[in-house]
Protein backbone atom coordinates (compact mmCIF):
# COMPACT_ATOMS: atom_id res chain seq x y z
CA UNK A 1 0.00 0.00 0.00
CA UNK A 2 1.13 3.74 -0.72
CA UNK A 3 0.55 7.27 1.09
CA UNK A 4 0.67 10.42 -0.81
CA UNK A 5 2.41 12.84 1.80
CA UNK A 6 0.04 15.59 3.11
CA UNK A 7 1.54 19.29 3.53
CA UNK A 8 0.55 18.35 7.49
CA UNK A 9 2.56 15.10 6.95
CA UNK A 10 5.95 17.94 6.09
CA UNK A 11 4.86 21.44 7.32
CA UNK A 12 8.37 23.37 8.08
CA UNK A 13 8.92 24.48 10.94
CA UNK A 14 9.03 28.43 11.94
CA UNK A 15 10.69 30.67 9.81
CA UNK A 16 12.75 31.67 12.30
CA UNK A 17 12.61 35.94 11.92
CA UNK A 18 12.93 36.79 15.31
CA UNK A 19 15.85 34.39 16.18
CA UNK A 20 18.86 36.51 15.56
CA UNK A 21 21.27 33.12 15.04
CA UNK A 22 18.80 32.09 12.43
CA UNK A 23 20.33 32.50 9.15
CA UNK A 24 17.93 32.89 6.71
CA UNK A 25 19.54 31.89 3.10
CA UNK A 26 20.32 28.60 4.70
CA UNK A 27 17.17 27.82 5.58
CA UNK A 28 15.67 28.69 2.46
CA UNK A 29 18.37 26.74 0.52
CA UNK A 30 17.29 23.53 2.45
CA UNK A 31 13.85 24.41 2.28
CA UNK A 32 14.23 23.65 -1.69
CA UNK A 33 15.62 20.30 -0.86
CA UNK A 34 13.21 19.07 0.97
CA UNK A 35 10.14 20.05 -1.43
CA UNK A 36 11.20 17.35 -3.23
CA UNK A 37 8.48 14.48 -2.82
CA UNK A 38 8.59 11.01 -2.67
CA UNK A 39 8.28 9.67 -6.54
CA UNK A 40 9.21 13.06 -8.20
CA UNK A 41 12.30 13.22 -10.15
CA UNK A 42 12.34 16.82 -11.93
CA UNK A 43 11.20 20.61 -10.51
CA UNK A 44 10.35 23.66 -12.19
CA UNK A 45 12.01 26.97 -10.69
CA UNK A 46 8.26 28.14 -10.29
CA UNK A 47 6.79 24.81 -8.59
CA UNK A 48 9.66 25.05 -6.33
CA UNK A 49 8.79 28.34 -6.10
CA UNK A 50 4.82 27.67 -5.21
CA UNK A 51 5.74 24.86 -2.59
CA UNK A 52 8.51 27.37 -1.03
CA UNK A 53 6.47 30.65 -0.82
CA UNK A 54 9.29 32.39 -2.57
CA UNK A 55 9.63 34.61 -5.31
CA UNK A 56 10.99 33.23 -8.88
CA UNK A 57 13.90 35.22 -8.48
CA UNK A 58 15.12 33.99 -4.52
CA UNK A 59 14.57 30.81 -5.96
CA UNK A 60 16.90 31.39 -8.90
CA UNK A 61 19.36 32.16 -7.27
CA UNK A 62 19.05 29.61 -4.68
CA UNK A 63 19.05 26.65 -7.38
CA UNK A 64 21.74 28.12 -9.45
CA UNK A 65 23.96 27.78 -6.00
CA UNK A 66 22.55 24.33 -5.36
CA UNK A 67 23.55 23.33 -8.71
CA UNK A 68 27.34 24.83 -8.64
CA UNK A 69 27.87 22.80 -5.08
CA UNK A 70 26.28 19.70 -6.68
CA UNK A 71 23.02 19.53 -4.34
CA UNK A 72 20.72 19.81 -7.64
CA UNK A 73 21.36 18.90 -11.48
CA UNK A 74 20.14 20.81 -14.23
CA UNK A 75 18.35 18.90 -17.01
CA UNK A 76 18.27 20.79 -19.85
CA UNK A 77 16.58 18.08 -22.23
CA UNK A 78 12.92 19.05 -19.21
CA UNK A 79 14.07 22.59 -18.47
CA UNK A 80 14.11 21.37 -14.78
CA UNK A 81 16.46 20.55 -11.70
CA UNK A 82 16.57 17.03 -9.97
CA UNK A 83 18.51 16.04 -6.70
CA UNK A 84 22.72 16.22 -7.54
CA UNK A 85 24.69 14.01 -6.37
CA UNK A 86 26.28 15.33 -3.38
CA UNK A 87 22.69 15.34 -1.51
CA UNK A 88 22.90 11.41 -2.30
CA UNK A 89 26.21 11.12 -1.37
CA UNK A 90 25.48 13.32 2.35
CA UNK A 91 22.51 11.61 2.67
CA UNK A 92 24.67 7.81 2.58
CA UNK A 93 27.03 9.65 5.27
CA UNK A 94 24.06 10.43 7.22
CA UNK A 95 22.62 7.40 7.62
CA UNK A 96 26.33 5.32 8.16
CA UNK A 97 26.16 7.41 11.10
CA UNK A 98 23.51 5.71 12.72
CA UNK A 99 25.17 2.08 13.73
CA UNK A 100 21.88 1.59 15.55
CA UNK A 101 20.47 0.59 12.05
CA UNK A 102 22.96 -2.40 11.68
CA UNK A 103 22.78 -3.19 15.88
CA UNK A 104 18.61 -3.34 15.30
CA UNK A 105 18.44 -5.09 11.91
CA UNK A 106 18.64 -8.80 12.89
CA UNK A 107 15.98 -8.57 15.48
CA UNK A 108 13.78 -6.14 13.37
CA UNK A 109 13.85 -9.07 10.80
CA UNK A 110 12.94 -11.85 12.61
CA UNK A 111 10.28 -9.71 14.59
CA UNK A 112 8.67 -8.96 10.45
CA UNK A 113 9.14 -12.35 9.83
CA UNK A 114 7.10 -13.65 12.72
CA UNK A 115 4.52 -10.79 12.33
CA UNK A 116 4.32 -11.20 8.17
CA UNK A 117 4.33 -7.25 8.82
CA UNK A 118 6.42 -4.66 7.91
CA UNK A 119 8.91 -3.63 11.17
CA UNK A 120 9.97 -0.10 10.66
CA UNK A 121 12.81 2.41 12.55
CA UNK A 122 12.23 6.04 12.39
CA UNK A 123 13.60 9.55 13.38
CA UNK A 124 11.52 13.01 13.63
CA UNK A 125 11.80 15.37 10.52
CA UNK A 126 10.17 18.30 11.26
CA UNK A 127 6.35 17.09 12.25
CA UNK A 128 6.69 13.92 10.59
CA UNK A 129 8.62 10.88 11.26
CA UNK A 130 11.48 9.47 8.70
CA UNK A 131 12.08 5.81 8.03
CA UNK A 132 15.47 4.79 8.16
CA UNK A 133 14.89 1.25 8.04
CA UNK A 134 12.26 -1.11 6.99
CA UNK A 135 12.13 -4.59 6.58
CA UNK A 136 8.91 -6.36 5.43
CA UNK A 137 7.93 -10.13 6.27
CA UNK A 138 6.78 -12.57 4.43
CA UNK A 139 3.02 -11.91 3.64
CA UNK A 140 1.71 -11.59 -0.02
CA UNK A 141 0.53 -7.95 0.84
CA UNK A 142 2.02 -5.88 2.89
CA UNK A 143 2.81 -2.22 3.88
CA UNK A 144 5.04 -0.38 0.68
CA UNK A 145 7.22 1.84 3.42
CA UNK A 146 10.99 1.94 2.53
CA UNK A 147 13.80 3.68 3.94
CA UNK A 148 12.83 7.56 2.83
CA UNK A 149 8.99 7.30 3.92
CA UNK A 150 7.87 10.33 5.75
CA UNK A 151 5.05 9.71 8.26
CA UNK A 152 2.41 11.75 9.97
CA UNK A 153 3.56 12.32 13.52
CA UNK A 154 0.23 12.60 15.04
CA UNK A 155 -1.53 9.96 13.58
CA UNK A 156 0.95 7.16 13.21
CA UNK A 157 2.12 4.54 15.88
CA UNK A 158 6.01 5.80 15.24
CA UNK A 159 5.01 8.97 15.66
CA UNK A 160 2.76 8.84 19.15
CA UNK A 161 5.72 6.49 20.63
CA UNK A 162 8.41 9.05 19.67
CA UNK A 163 6.00 11.48 21.09
CA UNK A 164 5.51 9.36 24.09
CA UNK A 165 8.94 9.29 24.86
CA UNK A 166 9.55 12.64 25.01
CA UNK A 167 10.16 14.70 28.27
CA UNK A 168 8.03 17.98 29.27
CA UNK A 169 10.54 20.32 27.65
CA UNK A 170 10.97 18.35 24.38
CA UNK A 171 7.19 17.63 24.03
CA UNK A 172 5.88 21.40 24.25
CA UNK A 173 7.71 23.04 21.35
CA UNK A 174 6.40 20.10 19.02
CA UNK A 175 2.92 20.85 20.60
CA UNK A 176 3.24 24.25 19.89
CA UNK A 177 4.26 23.29 16.64
CA UNK A 178 0.84 21.12 16.01
CA UNK A 179 -1.34 23.64 17.58
CA UNK A 180 -0.06 26.88 15.09
CA UNK A 181 -0.10 24.07 12.54
CA UNK A 182 -4.13 23.81 12.44
CA UNK A 183 -5.18 25.42 15.65
CA UNK A 184 -8.87 24.68 15.20
CA UNK A 185 -7.83 20.41 14.38
CA UNK A 186 -5.42 20.93 17.42
CA UNK A 187 -7.88 20.26 20.81
CA UNK A 188 -8.86 17.02 18.85
CA UNK A 189 -5.19 15.86 17.84
CA UNK A 190 -3.94 16.97 21.16
CA UNK A 191 -6.56 14.67 22.89
CA UNK A 192 -5.48 11.90 20.28
CA UNK A 193 -1.69 12.60 21.82
CA UNK A 194 -2.57 12.32 25.43
CA UNK A 195 -4.59 9.21 24.63
CA UNK A 196 -1.63 7.54 23.21
CA UNK A 197 0.76 8.92 26.01
CA UNK A 198 -1.72 6.89 28.17
CA UNK A 199 -1.49 3.98 26.01
CA UNK A 200 1.84 4.14 26.31
CA UNK A 201 2.04 4.45 30.30
CA UNK A 202 -0.81 1.17 30.37
CA UNK A 203 0.65 -0.87 27.28
CA UNK A 204 3.72 0.18 26.85
CA UNK A 205 3.19 0.76 22.90
CA UNK A 206 1.18 3.42 21.27
CA UNK A 207 -1.19 1.82 18.73
CA UNK A 208 -2.79 3.38 15.02
CA UNK A 209 -5.61 1.36 14.82
CA UNK A 210 -7.01 2.95 11.08
CA UNK A 211 -5.96 6.39 12.25
CA UNK A 212 -3.41 6.54 9.58
CA UNK A 213 -5.09 4.28 7.18
CA UNK A 214 -8.19 2.97 7.22
CA UNK A 215 -7.27 -0.64 6.74
CA UNK A 216 -3.64 -0.45 8.40
CA UNK A 217 -3.03 -1.53 12.50
CA UNK A 218 0.09 -0.73 13.71
CA UNK A 219 1.91 -0.65 17.16
CA UNK A 220 5.03 1.40 18.62
CA UNK A 221 7.48 1.32 20.70
CA UNK A 222 10.40 5.00 21.38
CA UNK A 223 13.72 4.82 22.45
CA UNK A 224 16.67 6.70 23.05
CA UNK A 225 19.86 5.04 21.61
CA UNK A 226 21.87 7.31 23.68
CA UNK A 227 25.38 8.54 21.66
CA UNK A 228 24.21 11.88 21.33
CA UNK A 229 21.02 10.76 18.44
CA UNK A 230 17.85 11.72 18.88
CA UNK A 231 14.40 9.41 20.40
CA UNK A 232 13.55 7.07 17.73
CA UNK A 233 10.70 4.72 17.50
CA UNK A 234 10.01 1.35 15.99
CA UNK A 235 6.80 0.08 15.07
CA UNK A 236 5.20 -2.97 13.50
CA UNK A 237 2.21 -2.95 11.02
CA UNK A 238 0.32 -4.15 8.29
CA UNK A 239 -3.11 -4.26 6.49
CA UNK A 240 -5.16 -5.40 9.65
CA UNK A 241 -6.51 -8.28 7.26
CA UNK A 242 -3.16 -9.80 7.99
CA UNK A 243 -2.17 -8.42 10.98
CA UNK A 244 -5.14 -7.73 13.36
CA UNK A 245 -4.83 -5.13 16.55
CA UNK A 246 -5.54 -8.45 18.86
CA UNK A 247 -2.53 -10.36 17.15
CA UNK A 248 -0.64 -7.17 17.64
CA UNK A 249 -1.25 -6.45 20.65
CA UNK A 250 -1.48 -10.02 21.97
CA UNK A 251 1.83 -11.78 20.45
CA UNK A 252 3.74 -8.82 18.57
CA UNK A 253 3.67 -6.55 21.55
CA UNK A 254 5.91 -8.55 23.92
CA UNK A 255 8.30 -9.26 21.47
CA UNK A 256 8.41 -5.37 19.67
CA UNK A 257 8.82 -4.36 23.57
CA UNK A 258 11.52 -6.57 24.68
CA UNK A 259 13.62 -5.58 21.60
CA UNK A 260 13.67 -2.28 22.11
CA UNK A 261 14.24 -2.49 25.30
CA UNK A 262 17.65 -3.92 24.24
CA UNK A 263 18.00 -1.18 21.74
CA UNK A 264 17.85 1.85 25.03
CA UNK A 265 21.00 3.43 25.38
CA UNK A 266 22.47 0.75 23.30
CA UNK A 267 25.09 3.82 21.60
CA UNK A 268 26.46 4.44 24.82
CA UNK A 269 26.14 8.16 26.99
Amino acid sequence: MTRNETPADIEADSDGKDDRHFITALARGLEVLACFKRGETFLANHEIAERCKLPRSTVSRLTYTLTKMGYLHFVEEVGKYRLGTQLVALSTVALGGLDVRQIARPAMRDLANFSSATVGLAVRDRLSMRYVESLRGPAAISLNIDVGVRMSIARSSIGRAFIAVLNEAERAPLFEELRMLDPLAWPQVRDSLHKAMDDYARLGVCCSFGDWQESVSAIAVGFRPGGGLPPMAINCGAPTVISPPQFLLDEVRPRLIEMVRRLDGVMGA
